[in-house]
């Protein structure tokens, strides 16, 4: 029984089965059918498409199915138990929803498909009856006739059949009667939707069959059998006889529908709210009312649409159910006269609020992201509120949220970023750092980063972070800082790989350019002087050597600038700048004395 106790524990307990849990896989299984139906064509009639309406309807309850699979083992537990029975009943109403909404099955259709939504709830038969079955003397078990008026009560004939033959091989003197039941049972037509025969062809033969059975009643036919007697007044559609058996029927829907099968089997799918409130009312009696669960199925056998979702919306404090419910509703175009007054139609707002929910989970707020971009109206609103809120915990997410912002071109992107550069400098990591205010395009900050770079190397004598700075790219043209520190690192790689003239035409073009800080003056001319005192590579060409000392005499006298700045400056020993100076003298003059001697 779904009580209103049995609600709130669903309510806390649902986040556990759909949204929770690393065991349950089936959360990403439903996001997937949600995607997969927001692919089928508009343009295709919504007639053609029934078929594929009808296959998501079933995955959707296969996954509720396989939440209940996980859960049964640990079915030991009370608290576990009672979410399985109420995940059962969410299925039960999906399930009646599909048979009266997605398919709408029409007479004589509808009919059978309500047998089998009751059969596949009301599963305990089928326990029941292989026990009885297996039993050592299946017609002394004392459940027999209880499982043959449960196979009768849900139109399974053909299995009634086969246990009331274990009875009659038993019981010679009577086996005429047995036989009689059997012919009654055997010949009970059932209506078949692929065959030829028409709904009305149907409908006469079975009043005849009706006829027969009634006759039988008329004359005491099974006078000798009490059990036989109650079978064949189910069979006549007797509504006493079939209340009376309240415990094997256990619900007033699965009454409905036997009182159907027996009364009125071409039932039409208008006139079936008519019989749902007379058997409610019938099978619950004045004294008992109808539980949250018996008020959502009887708005679905009224075909209130509308009202089975606001029910469920409020009886389930949880938005799974509704969300993709009524989007594939939606789409099977049920929805498209119910709007609401503030903005969003039924189908968005039910799907932002379960998308909400998901994105305050730790590993499931990406799948969010995809029931966000399919609400046309609110979906981007929602999503950028939702971006600034996940917590950025690792670099990994922050790549996933970033990304997601990048693909929809979300102006959120810049500020992830700065929180990850700031974060990483805090930290010391300055590549990561650097990184970050790369993706951001933040000149300001990648300069301050660059300067960090610059001064760990004037501490430490080497660069860290190798693989970032010798791939910037294009990106080192963010700010001058940054571009001076990608050159400056290449000119290390070159003068590392022996390629001397290349380091010191690119050291020459770093000092010209202005673009290195004061503070690293004294480093480029002390990493400049090694290169000034390498021997100079033979050549072919007269050209050639004569490019060289043109090159050395051009780099002296921009280092020359440099040392005279650096002397103007107290805080430079200035030991090292005459040092300095008379190195350069020395390679100048070497210089020009070895141009004038070169031949022309």
């Amino acid at each position: 029984t779904w009580t209103p106790m049995s609600l709130f524990v669903y309510s806390r307990s649902v986040v556990l089965i759909l949204r929770e849990g690393s065991s349950f896989p089936e959360r990403s299984e439903s996001h997937l059918i949600f995607v997969g139906l927001q692919k089928i064509k508009e343009d295709v009639p919504s007639k053609n498409k029934k078929s594929q309406f009808v296959s998501i309807s079933k995955n959707y309850r296969s996954v509720i199915r396989a939440c209940m699979e996980e859960l049964q083992q640990n079915a030991g537990k009370r608290h576990m138990t009672h979410i399985v029975s109420i995940l059962l009943a969410i299925e039960l109403i999906w399930n009646l929803c599909e048979v009266l909404f997605i398919d709408a099955a029409p007479a004589g259709s509808l009919l059978l498909h309500l047998l089998d939504w009751v059969r596949l709830h009301k599963s305990d038969v089928d326990a029941r009856a292989r026990e009885v079955l297996q039993s050592d003397s299946p017609a002394h078990h004392q459940s027999y006739w209880d499982v043959v008026i449960s196979l009768v009560l849900q139109g399974r004939v053909d299995e009634a059949r086969q246990v009331l033959s274990k009875q009659a091989s038993l019981r010679a003197e009577s086996s005429s009667v047995f036989k009689r039941m059997d012919v009654l049972l055997h010949t009970m037509p059932i209506f078949n939707p692929t065959g030829t025969q028409t709904l009305t062809e149907f409908d006469v033969k079975w009043r005849h069959w009706h006829e027969e059975c009634d006759r039988c009643l008329q004359d005491n036919t099974f006078a000798s059998n009490r059990h036989l007697e109650t079978i064949c007044k189910i069979l006549v559609g007797d509504e006493d006889t079939i209340l009376e058996q309240k415990e094997l029927l256990s619900t007033w829907y699965h009454f409905l529908v036997t009182r159907l099968l027996f009364t009125h089997p071409t039932i039409k799918p208008p006139d079936l709210h008519y019989y749902a409130q007379s058997s409610m009312s019938m099978f619950l009696g004045l004294r008992a009312s109808p539980e949250p669960l018996d008020i959502i199925l009887l708005s679905a056998f009224e075909f209130d649409l509308h009202q089975v979702i606001k029910d469920c919306s409020i009886a389930l404090n949880n938005w799974w159910f509704v969300a993709h419910l009524t989007d594939l509703l939606d789409h099977c175009k049920l929805l498209q006269s119910h709007n609401l007054h503030f903005g969003s139609n039924l189908r968005e707002f039910l799907v932002l609020e379960y998308a909400s929910g998901l994105f305050t989970h730790h590993s499931l707020w990406q799948l969010a992201v995809d029931y966000f971009d399919h609400c046309p109206e609110f979906g981007r609103v929602y999503l950028e509120l939702q971006i600034e809120r996940v917590p950025l915990d690792t670099e990994r997410k922050a790549i996933k949220v970033l990304r997601i912002c990048e693909d929809r071109q979300m102006s959120e992107q810049g500020s992830i970023c700065k929180i990850m550069a700031k974060r990483a400098l805090r930290n010391n990591r300055l590549g990561s750092a650097l990184s970050w205010s790369i993706r951001a395009k933040d000149a300001a900050f990648a300069t301050l980063i660059s300067e960090r770079f610059l001064q760990d190397y004037c501490n430490k004598g080497s660069f860290t972070d190798l693989d970032l700075l010798d791939n910037l790219g294009p990106a080192m043209l963010l700010s001058d800082r940054l571009t001076f520190l990608g050159k400056y690192r290449e000119f290390h790689r070159l003068y590392g790989e022996n390629r001397f003239s290349e380091a010191a035409k690119l050291l020459l073009s770093l000092m010209t350019a202005k673009i290195a800080p004061r503070s690293l003056w004294m480093t480029l001319l002390t990493d400049a002087l090694p290169l000034l005192e390498q021997k100079e590579v033979k050549t072919q060409t007269t050209h050639a050597l004569q490019s060289h000392f043109t090159l050395v005499k051009k780099f002296v006298e921009t280092m020359n600038i440099f040392v005279f700045l650096l002397f103007q400056d107290e805080d430079i020993e200035s030991t090292k700048t005459e040092l300095l100076r008379l190195a350069l003298a020395r390679n100048l003059a070497m210089a020009i004395v070895k141009e004038g001697t070169i031949e022309t």
